[in-house]
C-alpha cells in the first residue's frame, strides 16, 4: 500500500453496460475506493448523432453510485473513441494530460473496463500503464476466446473478469491465456438495478397482454447481413410469431436501423391481420421485459435473448441464426460465439424442437473456440479433438467448416477414410502448389511453366 488516495476510473460504452457496473458495485465485487468516476464512451458511428448512454432513460438512476460522470469522447475529441489509442511514446505524456484535467494528482488509479482487446477501453490501459485492471463483459462475447493476441504488459495486469451468469455454468475463455479468474455478477441484483432503470423510463406504448416481443439488430452495419436480408430475417420474425398464435406483436428495432424497416413491418403484419406496435424508444430490451411482460420474446443472437430467461422467466426463441453461422467471415469473427450458444440453447421459432445441442455446452465452447484462436488457447487442442471426434455429427456440423478444420489438421477435416491424407507429405506439396496457381489467378495473373 502506498497510503496514497486509489481512485478507480470505471469505462462504459453503453446503459447495459452501467447497469452491469452498478450491479458490480452493489454485489460489493469491486475493490473499495476513495473516489469512483465513470468515464462514458459513445461508439456509434457517429456520436454527433446519436445519444450517449449518459442520456439514456434511466441513466440518471445509476449515477448516484458514482463520485463523477467523464466524458471521454471530450477528452479526445475530435478523434472517434474506437478509432484513437496514444502511440507508444506520447502515454506519459497522456497519463501527465488526464491527470490534471481530471483531477487525479498522484492518486493510485484503478481501472475497470469492458472489451480490453478494442480501443476505447485498451487506449484507456495504456494511457495508464502502472493501472491494475478489471474487466466486465455484459453480453455472450465474453464467453469466446480473447479475439487477437494482447500485450502481455496490458494482458498480465488484468485481476479478474467480472460477467453475468447468462448460460449457468459456463465458464468464459475470456483471457484465460492469462489465467484470469472468472467471477459472476449474482442475477438477483442485476435484476434489481435494472428495475431501477425501468422505474425511471418513460411511458411506453400500450400493448395487449400476452404479446410477442421481437428484438431487431443491425446486422447489416456489420457487413454480415445486407440491408435487404436484414429486412427479411425481421419479416421473418413477424411470421413465426403469427403463426405460433401471437395476434399482437411489439418490435423494438435497433436504435441505429432505418425508420424504413418498420413501415416494411407494417405492411406485412396488416397483410397477417396482426396488431403491430413499434417501439422506437432507446430503452433497454430488459426494461420492456418488466414494462410489458411479452409472453413470447423472438430475436437472432442478441444477447436479450439469453438474459430473457435467465432473469426474467420469459420464453425466448431464435430464428435466423443458421443464416449467420454460414455468413459469419472470417471463422475467427468475435460474433460466431453469441450465434453458436443461442442457436444451440434456444430452440427454434420455426419449428417444435427444443435445442440442437447435443452434449455439454462447455465442451461445445472449448471446440469452437479453439478453432477461433488455436494460437491463444493452444492447450485446448486435446478438448476439441475430443469433442470433434465424438460429437461432429450431421447437427453440430453447423458450428464449425471444414476449411478451416483442415488448415488446423482437425478431426472432420476429410472423410475419415481419407484422415490419413493430410499427413502425406505429397499431398500436402500438391494442395501447396493448387493453393499457388489459385491465388495468382485470383489475381488475375496467369500462372507460368518453368522452362525445363
Amino acid at each position: 500500500m502506498t497510503g496514497r488516495p486509489r481512485t478507480q476510473l470505471l469505462l462504459a460504452s453503453t446503459l447495459y453496460g452501467t447497469a452491469t457496473l452498478a450491479a458490480a458495485l452493489d454485489a460489493g465485487l469491486l475493490p473499495p475506493a476513495d473516489r469512483r468516476l465513470l468515464l462514458v464512451a459513445n461508439n456509434a458511428a457517429v456520436p454527433e448523432t446519436t445519444p450517449g448512454p449518459d442520456l439514456a432513460p434511466g441513466f440518471d438512476r445509476l449515477r448516484a453510485r458514482f463520485d463523477g460522470v467523464l466524458s471521454w469522447n471530450g477528452t479526445i475529441s475530435p478523434f472517434h473513441p474506437a478509432g484513437w489509442s496514444p502511440r507508444p511514446d506520447d502515454a506519459p505524456l497522456w497519463e501527465r494530460h488526464l491527470r490534471l484535467l481530471w483531477g487525479l494528482g498522484d492518486d493510485d488509479v484503478e481501472i475497470v473496463l469492458e472489451s480490453l482487446q478494442v480501443n476505447p477501453a485498451l487506449a484507456l490501459a495504456q494511457v495508464f500503464p502502472g493501472a491494475p485492471l478489471d474487466v466486465y463483459a455484459d453480453g455472450l462475447m465474453s464467453y469466446g476466446p480473447t479475439r487477437n493476441k494482447l500485450d502481455p504488459l496490458v494482458g498480465t495486469r488484468v485481476r479478474r473478469l467480472l460477467h453475468l451468469d447468462l448460460v449457468p455454468g459456463l465458464r468464459p475463455l475470456l483471457l484465460r491465456e492469462f489465467g484470469v479468474a472468472a467471477e459472476t455478477i449474482p442475477g438477483e441484483i442485476f435484476a434489481k438495478v435494472l428495475a431501477e432503470i425501468a422505474d425511471a423510463t418513460p411511458e411506453l406504448p400500450p400493448v395487449p397482454e400476452e404479446s410477442a416481443l421481437l428484438l431487431g439488430q443491425y446486422l447489416s452495419a456489420l457487413d454480415i447481413l445486407t440491408p435487404e436480408e436484414e429486412e427479411r430475417l425481421h419479416v421473418r420474425m413477424l411470421r413465426g410469431a403469427v403463426a405460433r398464435g401471437h395476434r399482437s406483436v411489439v418490435f423494438k428495432p435497433h436504435p441505429t436501423a432505418p425508420a424504413r424497416w418498420s413501415r416494411m413491418l407494417e405492411e406485412e403484419a396488416a397483410r397477417l391481420g396482426a396488431e403491430l406496435t413499434v417501439v422506437d424508444s432507446p430503452a433497454l430490451a430488459e426494461v420492456l421485459y418488466l414494462r410489458l411482460r411479452p409472453a413470447l420474446v423472438v430475436g437472432c443472437f442478441s444477447t436479450a435473448l439469453m438474459t430473457a430467461g435467465a432473469f426474467h422467466g420469459l420464453p425466448a426463441v431464435r430464428t435466423g441464426t443458421d443464416l449467420l453461422l454460414e455468413r459469419l467471415a472470417p471463422y475467427q469473427n468475435s460474433n460466431r460465439i453469441p450465434v453458436t450458444l443461442v442457436d444451440a440453447l434456444l430452440p427454434p421459432l420455426e419449428s417444435t424442437e427444443s435445442t440442437v445441442l447435443a452434449g455439454d455446452a462447455q465442451e461445445l465452447l472449448t471446440a469452437v473456440g479453439y478453432a477461433m484462436q488455436p494460437q491463444i488457447n493452444p492447450d485446448l487442442r486435446r478438448a476439441a479433438e475430443r469433442y470433434l471426434t465424438h460429437r461432429l455429427n450431421p447437427t453440430t456440423w453447423r458450428y464449425f467448416k471444414r476449411r478451416r478444420l483442415t488448415a488446423l489438421a482437425l478431426p472432420g477435416a476429410v472423410p475419415s477414410q481419407l484422415a490419413f491424407l493430410p499427413r502425406n507429405p505429397a499431398v500436402r506439396r500438391l494442395a501447396r502448389r493448387a493453393r499457388a496457381v489459385q491465388r495468382r489467378l485470383s489475381k488475375g495473373r496467369p500462372s507460368r511453366k518453368k522452362s525445363s
